[in-house]
């Protein structure tokens, strides 16, 4: 691990209806007011393998189709999502106070999800955001959601590993 191992990191999305209402700069402007540090940052197409990962918990639950729906863009016919990785001082606490309740009804109405989120007929929360909730939970996100050259820090043990693979390059 390399600098800020003391620190505590957390995965935060911002969701498909996020972006495509254009509430990122919002979202980011509210979310700096925890003073931690962002150490990764992407924008990225969610496919369903990566959506059934992170919502395995989920699984077999009546409303478990439209998580998959709403993370993948199917709902918004946006895919697209913003990862970030957060670190510093009782960084899951910090967001997820921000972020307010899951269920944007229950959210305070200064929250990212009390001001932007909805329930949709289907009972899906669009809630536009999301947050780790514990140490585990953001340990095993952080990890499905971001390679380790893709954050600032080494947070977590990595190895080096050989493959032959084709990349993508500009032409």
């Amino acid at each position: 691990m390399d600098e800020g191992q003391d620190e505590e990191q957390t995965l935060v999305l911002i969701k498909p209806d996020g972006l495509k209402k254009s509430l990122t700069g919002n979202i980011l402007s509210v979310l700096s007011e925890t003073r931690l540090k962002i150490v990764g940052a992407k924008v990225m197409k969610v496919p369903r393998e990566l959506a059934e990962k992170h919502y395995e918990h989920l699984k077999g639950k009546p409303f478990y189709e439209g998580v998959i729906d709403y993370i993948t863009g199917k709902i918004h016919g946006e895919n697209r999502v913003m990862v970030l990785v957060y670190q510093g001082k009782d960084a899951i606490k910090k967001i997820r106070e921000i972020c307010g309740a899951t269920n944007p009804e229950e959210a305070e109405p200064t929250t990212i999800r009390g001001k932007y989120g909805r329930i949709l007929q289907n009972g899906v929360y669009e809630n536009v955001i999301h947050s780790s909730g514990s140490r585990e939970e953001a340990e095993r996100e952080i990890k499905l959601w971001m390679k380790p050259e893709e954050l600032v820090y080494r947070i977590y043990p990595t190895k080096k590993v050989k493959r032959e693979v084709e990349v993508l390059e500009w032409a």
